[in-house]
């Protein structure tokens, strides 16, 4: 009996004789595989059959087909002859036919399609809202259902047996079809998401897909079927929800105003906007306050700075970024957007005849969505190639900073209402990282004013050296710091170089800085010894008082914990001293390009107290390059403080055009890009004072010998061709070796010196200061200070370990 079902699966039944000849043919074969009964009958079962197994009727012995045999022949999935030259993938069962005797006679052969269905099946498989497909082994279409169809836009009849990449050359080498031919060729399951525009759609859908094989009852990969299904709405959410999150890392890195504009450009190019533009106020570039928002509202022309533009391609007619200035005309989109405080939504299309919004299936985008008042149409947007544009005012902390416009030019999706929620965090949490570097850069500039202004502008020039210097604070992370220097002038033609570094960054290390070099120059004017001048800078820092804080409590002074290097070059002697608080010593390079390093132990940090301060002497000579620096110069991430010095010894080793030159070089080889720690560089190129620029005599504590004291002083000034300022010269002489001779102890010393000024000087043995005082009118005494004060430029007193000098200088004007 034949069953045949459908029309369009039926049943092939075959009478087969004892030795595999058909001996009958059913109606149902020649529906399935085209032959009829008249061209079938008596040729052997087996020319039917692409690969018949051992054992099947007509193609060997195994038992099976003896008359006496009662179990059915093999059974399994085969490829059956159709009469157009095609195979037909069948399922294949071979039963024994047997007559009264109970012996069989032959057998039954029935032929069933492979894919062969129930009804409900078939209808289930057409029904079924995801797309489903099966392919044989070389990608060639077997059955689509009709979801399938309609996003391939292919009727299943115009692709049956069609090969895959054949129909669509497109796809060829998308991952879809990539792993098409993976899953046939390894027989290994797959899933992945897949992008793609169907036929048809001018929209991208995100499509999930499993792959799978299909196998036979031996094993072997028969066929590839797959089904997907459109999950654009929870792709592209979650791609919103990535955009986000990777805003969160990379918006608001640094404490720029500009890097950070920049990144807001660049985060959501291309997954979301393929053009970003952001422009603010100068008042926020600069770092300062932004505009009140009624000046905003007032309803004038705005003009912004263009600080970021950012496109998935270049387009020459864009207007150039950053640094461009854009106007915004009263009412245009842009200008109502930042006067109202609200987003704009602009989109190119209009609704369907529907009512509907054509974004593509999937998508949340009905006008129930949208807040009020948007989207709106605006088809002159279309003429710039865009489909749609979002403008959000950057608003942080109840002020306008200016505005960031999203656009969509490159795809033909509009944007949707979550969209707009989107460009609205991106731009909140870009609006606080902007308005802190905003903050941050007017802190930073104030700082880094307040710490310029305490720096010597310029160096002074100074016969016993010649200077150059480097500073640079750190990066923006750090903040400004307390590092500084200074040159200052002392008697008897000597200099004292001085650099430090204040613990910490910002405004409070600057005025704690500012604090210090004031000390120094106040306590380096008294003319003290190295040593001694610390520990009196550090009895200062030591009874500063802490910093009132807003809250009642106090802050410790920058002071405490600070160094400070202290140097002193006679150009006379040829011969520095020098003391150390904490900092580093100075390096020596010697005329003939060996660099050496001070080796000496600094002394504590100030603000330790207790401690002493060791001073040391050492004798350079003439031409000799001595370095000054701060830890920041040598110290980094990358290296430590005794490879820092090395480097910094060898650089300064090389030859250069001029001390400026190598104090740049220096700088440029030191310091990395990324620092996080104020540098400076002091250099200082020493001079020797010719011996025929200094004369100097003993003088017997005898008053007789003032008269003898001023005729030495005039001829040595005959000498040096200064006769013009011997009687100015002879005056001081005189009254100094009086007062020295009166009030002081032997030995006593006269000595002239001729540099820049003439520098008279009377040393004894005694520690007793001389002070100036207003005689009266019947004194007899009182006036000899007054008149070496009010006859030169100078004068001052400064003590040694056997002693005192008394000095004052006289202007000589350009020699």
């Amino acid at each position: 009996m034949e069953t045949t079902g459908e029309k369009d699966a039926p049943t092939a039944v075959v009478v087969v004789d004892p030795d595999g000849v058909v001996s009958g043919w059913s109606e149902g074969a020649l529906l399935l595989l085209g032959w009829t009964a008249e061209e079938t009958v008596g040729r052997p079962v087996a020319d039917f059959l692409v690969d018949p197994p051992p054992g099947f009727p007509g193609n060997g012995s195994t038992g099976n087909d003896s008359p006496g045999s009662d179990g059915p022949d093999p059974t399994g999935l085969m490829a059956v002859r159709h009469r157009d030259g095609s195979t037909v993938d069948a399922v294949v069962t071979a039963h024994p036919l047997r007559g009264a005797d109970g012996l069989a006679v032959g057998r039954v052969v029935t032929v069933q399609r492979w894919a062969r269905r129930p009804v409900i099946a078939d209808r289930a498989f057409e029904q079924c809202p995801f797309a489903l497909g099966v392919y044989d082994p070389d990608l060639r279409f077997l059955w689509v259902n009709a979801a399938a169809c309609r996003v391939i836009a292919h009727t299943e009849e115009q692709i049956r047996g069609e090969e895959y990449r054949e129909l669509f050359p497109e796809l060829q080498g998308v991952p879809y079809t990539d792993k098409l031919s993976e899953v046939a060729r390894t027989g290994v399951p797959a899933r992945l998401i897949t992008i793609f525009k169907p036929l048809g759609s001018a929209y991208a859908n995100a499509w999930a897909t499993s792959i799978w094989p299909v196998r036979d009852a031996g094993g072997t990969v028969r066929a590839v079927a797959n089904w997907g299904f459109d999950m654009s709405a929870e792709y592209w959410a979650r791609q919103r929800l990535l955009i986000l999150n990777e805003a969160t890392r990379g918006i608001g890195r640094t404490l720029d105003v500009t890097s950070t504009a920049r990144e807001l450009a660049e985060t959501p190019v291309p997954g979301f906007a393929d053009l970003v533009t952001v422009d603010l106020f100068d008042e926020v570039l600069r770092g300062e306050e932004p505009p009140a928002s009624a000046a905003v509202a007032a309803g004038g022309t705005i003009t912004l700075g263009r600080a970021a533009r950012h496109s998935a391609k270049e387009d020459p007619d864009l207007p150039p970024g950053p640094s461009a200035r854009v106007s915004y005309a009263p009412g245009s989109v842009a200008a109502r957007c930042m006067s109202a405080g609200r987003s704009v939504v602009q989109l190119a299309a209009e609704p369907n005849q529907g009512g509907e919004w054509a974004f593509g299936p999937g998508l949340a985008a009905d006008p129930a969505h949208w807040p009020p008042g948007t989207p709106l149409i605006d088809r002159s947007i279309a003429a710039k190639g865009l489909t749609g544009k979002i403008t959000v005012p950057l608003l942080a902390r109840g002020a306008v900073l200016g505005v960031v416009a999203f656009a969509r030019r490159d795809r033909p999706e509009a944007f949707t209402a979550d969209d707009l929620i989107l460009a609205e965090e991106l731009a909140a949490k870009a609006a606080v990282a902007i308005d802190n570097a905003r903050r941050y850069t007017r802190e930073h500039a104030l700082a880094l004013t307040l710490q310029r202004s305490l720096l010597p502008q310029r160096l002074p020039y100074h016969g016993a050296i010649d200077v150059a210097s480097g500073y640079l604070p750190a990066g923006a992370g750090a903040g400004v710091g307390g590092d500084w220097f200074d040159v200052i002038a002392l008697s008897g033609a000597r200099v004292a170089l001085v650099v430090g570094d204040v613990v910490g960054h910002g405004v409070h290390a600057s005025a704690s800085m500012g604090r210090l070099r004031t000390a120094v120059r106040t306590l380096a004017d008294v003319d003290l010894p190295p040593d001694e001048l610390l520990t009196h800078l550090d009895d200062l820092v030591l009874h500063l008082p802490d910093d009132p804080r807003p809250d009642g409590g106090y802050e410790p002074t920058g002071e405490t914990g600070a160094t400070c290097l202290y140097a002193v070059y006679d150009p006379v002697s040829r011969r520095c001293a020098m003391a150390s608080a904490g900092h580093p010593l100075p390096l020596v390079v010697s005329p003939d390009g060996t660099g050496t390093a001070v080796e000496a132990q600094p002394g504590p940090p100030l603000g330790v107290g207790g401690l002493p301060f060791e001073a040391i002497e050492i004798e350079l000579p003439e031409g000799s390059l001595l370095a000054l620096y701060t830890d920041g110069l040598v110290e980094s991430r990358e290296r430590g403080a005794e490879q820092g010095t090395a480097d910094l010894l060898r650089v300064l080793s090389e030859p250069a055009a001029s001390l400026e030159a190598l104090c740049d070089t220096a700088m440029k080889a030191m310091l990395a890009e990324h620092r996080t720690d104020d540098a400076a560089l002091l250099l200082a190129r020493t001079r020797a004072l010719d011996p025929d620029h200094v004369a100097d005599w003993d003088i017997e504590s005898d008053f007789a010998q003032v008269a003898h004291a001023r005729r030495l002083a005039a001829d040595q000034l005959a000498v040096w061709g200064l006769e013009e300022t011997a009687f100015v010269t002879e005056l001081v002489v005189s009254e100094l070796v009086t007062n020295a001779i009166k009030y002081g102890q032997p030995p006593i010393r006269l000595r002239l010196i001729r540099n820049t000024s003439l520098i008279c000087e009377v040393s004894d043995g005694s520690d007793t200061s001389p002070h100036l005082r207003r005689a009266r009118t019947f004194d007899e005494g009182g006036r000899g200070l007054m008149l070496v004060a009010q006859l030169t430029q100078g004068w001052g007193t400064r003590h040694s370990t056997s002693g005192k000098t008394i000095w004052c200088a006289q202007s000589l004007g350009p020699t």
